[in-house]
């Protein structure tokens, strides 16, 4: 959590104590932590790219731990109609700045009404 939030040295900077034990906990009781970390394994490095055509927004959060250039997202997203550039977030992005978050979803789908 540490490395993958937008804090100032301390994961509980952007996220509670409650709130990280909460998300642990939902991959630890039923124990399907492996089992989630499998599609970063099994699709890392296997991006090929290609076009999109449908109507895209990003949102980039500043500290996402493999940020998306503009410029790469331009060239496989022919219909990108919302680019934003967040102050805060990191991975977790809705997690962490729920507001923003939601903000940027309603930017992006009054752009694709």
């Amino acid at each position: 959590m540490w490395a993958w939030t937008d804090n100032s040295g301390s994961p509980y900077d952007a996220l509670s104590r409650d709130q990280i034990l909460d998300n642990l906990m939902l991959y630890w009781l039923p124990g399907t932590g492996a089992s989630s970390a499998r599609l970063y394994w099994e699709s890392f490095g296997a991006f090929a790219p290609m076009e999109i055509t449908l109507p895209a927004a990003v949102s980039a959060f500043p500290k996402e731990i493999l940020p998306t250039p503009r410029k790469w997202a331009e060239r496989s997203l022919k219909n990108l109609v919302h680019w934003g550039d967040m102050e805060k977030g990191g991975h977790f992005a809705a997690w962490e700045q729920p507001d923003a978050f939601v903000g940027e979803l309603r930017q992006a789908f009054a752009l694709m009404v």
